[in-house]
């Protein structure tokens, strides 16, 4: 009697292998999907939300975690290439008259004193974006608020024309030091892109902001309120996937990096 082939299904040795590989397999998307999610946060998350962060995809909103219905909304805005009409000489005009009334915090010429965000030279998208989550309640602030309530979508768009107008105030990382590895490469193993994937560099999302030269209080503030919640205007919540992974020490360290001048 022949002995099976050492392919054929009947061979012991294929069945214990392709079993050993199958478990294997099993054990690695089990680790990766739930145990290091579970593991790495630092508030308590059902066994779906971890499988969701895991694989890149935000998971259902839970009962009660936020406070109306604005706020379980991330935001209104449709973000597409399209999305900002062509600026004009009159747009960014209307935009310097109505950017008076915020130099007391951004600056005369759209860099602040205040540790609040410099404006001067921002991705128009980003600024746009911010103004009507600020108007319509998706991001929160007892000052941006009131702000942007009376403004319309014109008004919003004038002021984006005018602050990505004004030139940058900025020295470029590159020449100043070398950048932390979350910036340059994330940490994959904790679910953390490139800094630089989004927020300059590598590339540049079209409604993400340029973060060198921001005010290092300014962003360390963001990071903590991203990965507590408190701040929740992240499209698909990819700031808050990412910043719950982060440690004190590491924000402090993205805030001081980017924070630089």
């Amino acid at each position: 009697m022949t002995e099976p082939s050492v392919l054929s299904p009947g061979n012991r040795w294929t069945r214990y292998s392709v079993g050993a590989v199958l478990l294997l397999a099993v054990l690695a998307a089990a680790a990766g999907f739930i145990w290091v999610p579970l593991a790495n946060n630092d508030q308590s998350i059902s066994l779906w939300d971890a499988i969701c962060r895991a694989a890149g995809v935000p998971g259902a909103p839970r009962a009660g975690a936020l406070g109306n219905d604005a706020a379980a909304r991330p935001s209104d805005v449709i973000v597409s290439a399209s999305m900002m009409r062509p600026a004009n000489a009159e747009s960014i005009g209307r935009g310097a008259t109505l950017a008076m009334r915020c130099t007391m915090c951004h600056g005369i010429r759209g860099v602040s004193q205040a540790n609040t965000p410099n404006l001067a030279g921002q991705i128009e998208a980003a600024i746009y974006k911010q103004l009507r989550d600020y108007k319509a309640g998706h991001r929160l602030s007892a000052i941006m608020q009131p702000m942007a309530a009376p403004l319309s979508d014109q008004d919003m768009r004038d002021l984006a024309a005018y602050y990505a107008y004004l030139p940058q105030e900025r020295t470029p990382l590159s020449s100043t030091r070398a950048a932390p590895q979350l910036v340059s490469n994330g940490a994959p193993m904790r679910n953390i892109g490139a800094c630089a994937s989004c927020h300059g560099g590598m590339a540049q999302q079209n409604v993400a902001p340029v973060l060198e030269g921001e005010p290092e209080v300014y962003i360390r503030n963001q990071l903590h309120a991203f990965r507590d919640g408190s701040r929740h205007n992240d499209l698909n919540q990819q700031m808050r996937n990412m910043a719950r992974q982060l440690t004190d020490a590491e924000i402090t360290e993205l805030a001081a990096y980017y924070g630089q001048r």
